[in-house]
């Protein structure tokens, strides 16, 4: 059984916070879906190769299966290797990490991501966390808060401590 750190709880993001992150971070996958789909008719008109062609006009489940790729791919690379913040996440200060209080693992950030892509999980966070939260044990927290408290204690703690230059 993992550690569980109540700090980490204190410190949770609003579901409002959730929101705007959500909000911020589909606004970018469609940005990109758009460039990616604009370079690709241009690719098509140049070579004729019938896979960017279909890229365009693949149909209700191709756009859902790429859909999925591009999001997969967009939250494990920015949680990943941003230390847990994607750039919803920069833009209101918050990050993902474990119920431990350390940065997630990369099994717990592919969890994240592949538990995303079930329909409707977004629905799940009505109740008190997210499957993509409470099935990888991490949570998403507000970073200064956090670090705050952090400090606070481990000052607290280090009192009566003989420091050494």
């Amino acid at each position: 059984m993992k550690k569980y750190l109540q700090i980490v709880d204190r410190h949770k993001a609003s579901l409002g916070t959730r929101f705007v992150n959500n909000f911020i971070d589909t606004i970018i996958l469609l940005i990109i879906n758009f460039i990616l789909s604009f370079i690709s008719a241009v690719i098509y008109n140049v070579t004729f190769i019938h896979f960017f062609y279909f890229y365009n006009n693949g149909g209700f489940l191709w756009n859902v299966f790429m859909g999925s790729v591009f999001g997969f791919v967009y939250f494990f690379f920015w949680e990943n290797f941003t230390d847990g913040r994607t750039p919803g996440k920069y833009i209101t200060g918050t990050k993902v990490i474990s119920t431990d209080g350390k940065k997630p693992t990369t099994r717990q950030i592919v969890s994240r991501s592949l538990y995303r892509l079930i329909p409707f999980e977004a629905f799940t966070f009505f109740g008190t966390d997210g499957w993509h939260d409470s099935m990888t044990d991490t949570r998403v927290i507000n970073y200064k808060n956090y670090e705050s408290e952090r400090q606070l204690k481990d000052e607290i703690n280090s009192i009566g401590v003989k420091e050494t230059a």
